[in-house]
């Protein structure tokens, strides 16, 4: 069965209690690109916008972050 990677950032920031414009702020990327990344709609992982986001929130595992799980059925 086919992979996916799912971001797990909305999930982390609700936790924190952090919105995407403050985490923004706080890493300098566009809210655009954190929106990108909370709805998993980014096809590309930029590697230097995960290091802000892991800096920001003070992640010390990429599995906090990110998930490998199985593809949805296609339809």
């Amino acid at each position: 069965m086919e992979k996916v990677i799912e971001v797990k950032l909305r999930q982390i920031l609700k936790e924190k209690g952090i919105g995407q414009k403050e985490l923004a702020e706080k890493t300098g990327l566009t809210e655009r690109t954190i929106s990108e990344l909370c709805n998993n709609k980014i096809r590309r992982y930029p590697k230097d916008a995960l290091e802000k986001i892991v800096s920001a929130l003070n992640l010390t595992s990429m599995d906090t972050l990110m998930e490998i799980k199985e593809a949805p059925p296609s339809k």
